[in-house]
């Protein structure tokens, strides 16, 4: 099997859970819960895709510190080569605090090494063998923002696919210069506000049709309503979220990354993609943080055949 290679951020994600409200300068809130888990958006899809069976190689950046060896043995621990992760001491491994209640979350992150990672870091030796490059959280790797384009096309001539999620712009900019990268892509997977930021619109049914109009395969996760998606007639497609006891919804729509890729890079239809991912996104819910209850394939064929059933 060919593997994905996964160019992207590192941290650690440090989550309080219960929380019900945002806390305020001069004030203090109590928390019920904590724990520590790999945090960041690439690293939980890595870990997603690599719990489905899927092979997974990591090329990031982070530092000489605690954090960094303990995201680095967490990917090793799920069977991902790690060989293209480079340590850097000059640099501080991220962390992001999490404020999870039932309804929503919010985060904090400190970046570190988060924006460190540059496109040159990607090597022929990396591309070389792997079916598709995901990349995670553009706006915040802004070094390797800048060499996408040219990785995109190194990836094409490599013979790989390539998917982009872009996480949230923390700086509200939403910039001209991914409507470039778009056309590059084979599969673009934002989320509702993600989506509708990026096209100018608050409708999330234009948002779709304005991105599909400058990728490929575009795949909106819409929370709690599930997805929705176009296929190559121009219908649009909805897939409703899965029901769980939900417990955290950190990194959810990670997880929902790597349950489409892995159904879309087995050539499965866009909406038996969208249903994987679905599956994926929820059963990650059902522990704190994003990667200690992903599913693997026999979990999501269960949830599959229980509401075909």
């Amino acid at each position: 099997m060919k593997p994905v290679l996964v160019a992207g951020e590192l941290n650690v994600d440090l989550i309080l859970t219960g929380v019900d409200g945002l806390p305020v300068f001069g004030g203090e809130i109590l928390a019920q819960g904590l724990c520590k888990t790999p945090g960041s958006s690439s690293m939980i899809c890595s870990m997603g895709l690599a719990k489905l069976g899927t092979a997974v190689r990591f090329v990031g950046r982070v530092g000489d510190d605690e954090r960094g060896r303990y995201c680095v043995d967490a990917l090793h621990r799920a069977g991902i080569d790690t060989a293209g992760v480079i340590v850097d001491d000059t640099l501080e491994t991220g962390l992001t605090v999490a404020l999870s209640s039932e309804r929503d979350r919010a985060l904090v992150t400190y970046p570190g090494a988060i924006a460190a990672l540059a496109a040159d870091d990607v090597t022929d030796a990396a591309l070389q063998g792997a079916s598709h490059l995901h990349v995670s959280s553009y706006f915040l790797q802004r070094r390797l923002r800048d060499g996408l384009p040219h990785l995109i096309a190194r990836a094409r001539l490599a013979g790989l696919s390539v998917s982009l999620d872009p996480g949230y712009d923390p700086d509200d900019m939403w910039g001209t210069d991914i409507g470039e990268v778009l056309p590059l892509l084979d599969v673009f997977l934002p989320n509702e506000v993600e989506a509708c930021a990026i096209a100018g619109t608050d409708h999330v049914d234009d948002a779709l049709r304005v991105l599909s109009g400058m990728c490929q395969t575009v795949v909106v996760k819409t929370g709690a309503k599930g997805c929705i998606g176009i296929d190559g007639e121009g219908i649009v497609r909805r897939v409703s979220a899965f029901l769980v006891q939900a417990v955290d919804t950190t990194g959810a729509g990670d997880s929902f990354d790597a349950g489409f890729l892995h159904a879309w890079l087995a050539h499965r239809p866009l909406d038996e993609c969208m249903r994987w991912g679905a599956a994926c996104g929820a059963l990650s819910t059902r522990a704190l943080g994003g990667t200690p209850a992903q599913a693997d394939t026999a979990e999501v064929r269960a949830m599959l055949e229980g509401i075909a059933a």
